[in-house]
């Protein structure tokens, strides 16, 4: 199994009804899709995120699994989720990795590319 066999899709929401721009409060969503394109299971073990605000400050977040679960994804299915990440800026940027392991017992990491945390107007 390789890295590229998993697909990693990140969709991010401001939440304007949860957020508090006057007390430097920006809360974000995402919605993760992990689709298997391999003829074989991988375990998701854990996660890495890096994300940045627009001042360049850096917080990583590293743990077990996603939203409490670490789940096996077997060939050709897609495994979903939310989760959520406040800002002290109004825009910022998130990247990372997951960690899987093959049903072979092989481990491998796939890469998240960087998207953007905005709140809507804040870009030109």
């Amino acid at each position: 199994m390789q890295s590229n066999d998993m697909v990693v899709v990140v969709t991010p929401s401001y939440l304007p009804e949860q957020s508090e721009p006057n007390q430097h409060r920006y809360l974000f969503s995402y919605h993760v899709q992990v689709r298997n394109n391999s003829a074989q299971a991988a375990q998701l073990i854990s996660r890495h995120w890096v994300i940045t605000d627009a001042e360049q400050n850096v917080q990583e977040v590293k743990g077990l699994g996603v939203v409490g679960k670490q789940p096996l994804i077997g060939p050709g299915e897609v495994f979903e989720y939310s989760s959520g990440c406040p800002l002290p800026t109004p825009f910022g940027t998130m990247k990372g990795s997951f960690h899987f392991v093959g049903e072979n017992g092989v481990p491998f990491d796939v890469r998240i590319d960087e998207f953007v945390l905005s709140m809507p107007r804040t870009l030109h």
